[in-house]
């Protein structure tokens, strides 16, 4: 009678680590889920600012932004807030035209925040004289999940040469 009710006790006990090894499992399976779901919108994000910029649309690179959004470009002052983001903007967008491609090097995130580092490679051309220069910059954005979205919340890039 021992033996059975040892023999019962181990196989409970079994059981109930083969559970939590099963949660365990399911639980990783599903962060990694989550992880590729959240780095898969925040792709989608970025692109969408690339395509904002290649097409000068100001419309477009707004609502990427959150509210107290700051965009910190080289040699410029930042602009804090939608406002000076859009006529930051504006003043860029009436300076030169970009065409280039954005490389996703590293995107992780914590929760409601993510940063993602990138680089970036094409031309720019310069309205005032009509000259086509190559453009390569590495950037760094710091993302935030608000309402559901993922926006930018700080940009901040700078020459690689």
């Amino acid at each position: 009678m021992k033996h059975l009710i040892i023999s019962a006790i181990l196989l409970v006990s079994l059981a109930s680590c083969q559970n939590e090894t099963k949660n365990q499992s399911n639980n990783s399976t599903q962060n990694n889920m989550e992880q590729t779901t959240e780095k898969s919108a925040i792709e989608k994000l970025l692109f969408d600012y690339r395509d904002a910029l290649n097409t000068s649309d100001v419309n477009k690179v707004l609502p990427l932004y959150t509210n107290d959004g700051v965009f910190m470009p080289s040699n410029a002052p930042s602009a804090i807030g939608q406002d000076q983001i859009k006529g930051s903007y504006e003043f860029v967008f009436s300076q030169i035209q970009l065409n280039i491609e954005f490389f996703i090097d590293e995107i992780v995130v914590n929760g409601d925040y993510a940063f993602a580092r990138t680089t970036s490679k094409g031309t720019t051309l310069i309205h005032a004289n009509g000259e086509t220069v190559a453009e390569e910059n590495r950037e760094l954005f710091v993302l935030q999940k608000t309402n559901g979205q993922w926006k930018i919340s700080r940009y901040m890039f700078n020459k690689m040469k």
